[in-house]
């Protein structure tokens, strides 16, 4: 199958006027990348490196200098007031094509590398955005949007160093202040490496022991994994090399380059599924997949289909080997491919490097990117706009707490408990509610 690299740009649209009068709509690749809308003479934002363009843009395609590049979705408003023009992808359960916008002296121009969609809405650009996404969830069965549970998460406080007595404590903590959480997740640290989804260390003895406590205290037990990823470090990496995509590189993490498990190969998918039924009998039914676009990089798999194609194939693969019930929250995942799959999506940046205090440039991001795809919450999934930060050290907690409330997506904090003033626990006890099934449009 040709590389997505190898696809020419084919022009499919001109829109004569004055350019300078026009808005574009660029949507990103997956949950990490830029979304937003621009005037129509300028140019969106672009990858840092390489290594960015592999794990937070779309992998091997590269936007052009100036200009505009969506991802299965690009829509264009001509003038003030003028019809909303969105073209799209025609099937993203199979193929998600590039789709460019350009200004020239007197249009736009609209090219793609594959087919697209075009529809046109005599609407603003949100309630246009709002219909087509409606289209697009009855195209592909999607069910009702279930509301998803208020969540503790571990990240933000531990990162990679989190202990089964550090979630216990906040366990205890929480139960104690009688803040209305669901779920406890516990975030990466506890596998025995990327691509060997056991525990390890000293999880080894105390993740299944976590999960009963955590039931115990009527909670639901939550679980992070980067289902598709395999460490260079991994044992499966050094024993099955066949079970890996041949030439996909997914970047460089936990100090090692990273690799993509071939679910297409029987024996990978059921190395997979044996590894998640393992969870799911130790008690876990929330599981935050993360890194997901992973399973859509292109590459020699054991099948010959799309990478969007096995990318699916995955999360169907996912589902089925996981009790009814589960939820599956994706997170680094490519949206379009992902519809009807996932219960919530994440649908912006991190809000914090490893350290909330250092790192406040990254709400503003995180507030215009899942601004920018409020109209996919309640038709598509639940938006996961990431955790509430509570604790008095993080600057801009009010307002980041304003913008996860309005979202009416998952509602989850990740702080130590002990470290949230009089403002924090009160808002945790306003805030932390099962997600809204209302929609949320772009205005």
């Amino acid at each position: 199958m040709r590389p997505d690299r190898d696809r020419p740009f084919v022009d499919v649209a001109e829109l004569v006027g004055d350019p300078s009068r026009a808005r574009v709509y660029e949507h990103g690749w997956q949950s990490w990348s830029p979304t937003g809308i621009y005037p129509a003479t300028g140019t969106s934002q672009r990858p840092a490196d390489a290594t960015a363009q592999t794990m937070v843009y779309r992998p091997g395609r590269p936007a052009p200098a100036r200009g505009f590049q969506g991802e299965g979705l690009i829509a264009v408003q001509p003038a003030p007031h003028a019809p909303v023009h969105i073209w799209s992808s025609s099937a993203p359960e199979r193929t998600v094509p590039s789709i460019r916008v350009r200004a020239e002296r007197d249009r736009l121009v609209v090219s793609a590398d594959s087919e697209v969609t075009v529809s046109v809405h005599d609407t603003g650009l949100g309630t246009a955005l709002a219909r087509w996404a409606e289209s697009l969830a009855v195209r592909l069965g999607v069910g009702p949007v279930r509301p998803t549970p208020p969540v503790w998460c571990s990240w933000y406080c531990y990162w990679e160093a989190v202990t089964a007595e550090a979630v216990l404590a906040n366990l205890d903590a929480i139960v104690d202040a009688r803040l209305p959480v669901e779920v406890i997740q516990v975030d990466d640290g506890w596998e025995a490496g990327i691509g060997e989804w056991r525990a390890g260390g000293d999880w080894a003895g105390s993740l299944t022991g976590v999960a009963a406590r955590v039931r115990d205290a009527g909670l639901r037990p939550g679980l992070w994994l980067a289902p598709f990823l395999v460490g260079a470090r991994c044992t499966l990496a050094a024993d099955h090399p066949d079970w890996l995509v041949g030439g996909a590189d997914a970047g460089h993490n936990w100090g090692q380059d990273l690799a993509v498990l071939d679910i297409t190969r029987p024996a990978a998918a059921e190395h997979l599924t044996g590894m998640l039924r393992a969870l799911a009998d130790a008690g876990f039914d929330y599981f935050k997949l993360d890194f997901l676009y992973a399973g859509a990089l292109a590459g020699r798999r054991y099948a010959d289909c799309s990478p969007e194609a096995a990318y699916r194939e995955g999360l169907e693969l996912i589902r089925a080997a996981l009790p009814e019930g589960t939820t599956l929250v994706g997170c680094g995942a490519p949206l379009l491919p992902s519809i009807g799959l996932v219960d919530a999506m994440r649908v912006g940046p991190d809000v914090a490097g490893e350290g909330a205090r250092e790192t406040p440039e990254r709400r503003p991001a995180a507030i215009r990117t899942g601004s920018a795809r409020s109209f996919q919450h309640a038709r598509w999934w639940v938006n996961d706009p990431d955790c509430l930060l509570l604790r008095p050290e993080v600057p801009d907690r009010e307002e980041w707490a304003g913008y996860v409330s309005s979202s009416g997506g998952v509602a989850g904090f990740s702080d130590p408990v002990w470290q949230l003033d009089e403002w924090g626990l009160d808002t945790a006890r306003r805030l932390l509610r099962p997600s809204s099934t209302e929609h949320v449009d772009l205005v």
